[in-house]
């Protein structure tokens, strides 16, 4: 399984790699779920990992365009594209749909960036419906989601469905776990195969977080159970 993290710093995208990331998504203020860094940061990174970079667009807390947000949010495409970053994360979404229309218009001037669609995903009135709308855009070529409530087992099944609904479509759209992703809900997709791609954030960091710096024994233990070699403590279960 991919394990992807979550870095603000450069010393957090060292201690992830240290720890054993396979991608790093790289945001500011991740206590709000992550808005757009600084493009310093972003070539701060590069400069010290190879690791693929996926960096977060997003101007504000919420899943909409705010207003004059739209040319900061397409100059911010523009620049991370031209540092051939591996992709953004971002998604729009409005009265429980997809905001197709808004995604289009920040990335008309980068038709060949990548894109994660984050989770926007989860506000969706209807996740399956949506996967079908996500797997009818080209540039969109993964899908960060919970999974929805309940416990790990539950969130699974889900998450499986939404996989097997993209596959279905021949679509190139992989599904990553993300959000609420702790060794214990880990493991479990571990073990079901739902997903081939897992996200986490504060479960990398000291003290499980925001605020808290990546901690390389946290992603090894995190990589450790991605990989099947080891299971989560009883007492999380």
């Amino acid at each position: 399984m991919l394990l992807e993290v979550i870095v603000q710093t450069v010393d957090d995208a060292l201690a992830a790699e240290d720890g054993g990331a396979d991608r790093l998504e790289v945001v500011r203020e991740l206590e709000v779920g992550g808005l757009t860094p600084s493009l310093s940061l972003v070539r701060g990174i590069q400069a010290v990992t190879s690791l693929p970079l996926r960096v977060m667009v997003r101007e504000n807390a919420g899943f909409g365009v705010g207003p004059g947000e739209l040319p900061i949010l397409r100059a911010a495409v523009t620049s991370l594209q031209a540092l051939h970053v591996d992709g953004v994360v971002m998604g729009f979404a409005q009265d429980g749909e997809i905001a197709v229309r808004d995604l289009a218009r920040v990335l008309e001037s980068t038709p060949g960036l990548r894109v994660t669609f984050h989770r926007a995903f989860d506000t969706l009135r209807s996740p399956l419906a949506a996967v079908e709308i996500l797997a009818g855009l080209p540039q969109i070529d993964r899908v960060l989601t919970d999974g929805g409530t309940g416990p790990p087992i539950e969130r699974s099944v889900r998450l499986a469905e939404l996989g097997e609904r993209a596959r279905a479509l021949g679509a190139d759209l992989t599904v990553i776990a993300g959000s609420r992703v702790d060794d214990e809900s880990l493991a479990v997709f571990a073990a079901s195969g739902c997903v081939r791609e897992a996200h986490v954030g504060r479960a990398a960091r000291d003290g499980n977080k925001a605020g808290g710096r990546v901690s390389p024994a946290r992603v090894r233990r995190l990589r450790q159970i991605a990989d099947g070699t080891s299971l989560a403590p009883a007492s999380t279960v």
